[in-house]
């Protein structure tokens, strides 16, 4: 129970990281710019590599072992904790807001 919990916790700070990195250097940058839409696709990309790493490495490998059901129990539960990050993120966001 544990590594779900981890790997969860580890794409929540990841995100905080590059919202909190994005917010702190925004002011820097000229608003009319080509490089940046350029450098938001690029960390897209970088961002859901990440993530697959973090969501899918483990349960493929469990897969290629024939471990279906240790399989989905991982991805499920990594799913299932980091749903719960964000059902806390958007109650946190509404008791700011409101």
């Amino acid at each position: 129970m544990k590594k779900p919990f981890l790997l969860a916790l580890v794409a929540a700070v990841y995100i905080v990281f590059i919202v909190l990195t994005i917010n702190t250097f925004s002011s820097f940058m000229p608003e009319d710019n080509l490089i940046i839409p350029m450098t938001m696709l690029s960390l897209l990309v970088l961002s859901v590599a990440v993530m697959a790493f973090l969501f899918f490495y483990e349960p493929v490998q469990l897969l290629i072992e024939n471990r279906k059901q240790e399989a989905l129990a991982l991805f499920a539960k990594t799913l299932g904790f980091f749903a719960c990050f964000v059902v806390i993120s958007v109650f946190i966001l509404f008791l700011i807001n409101h």
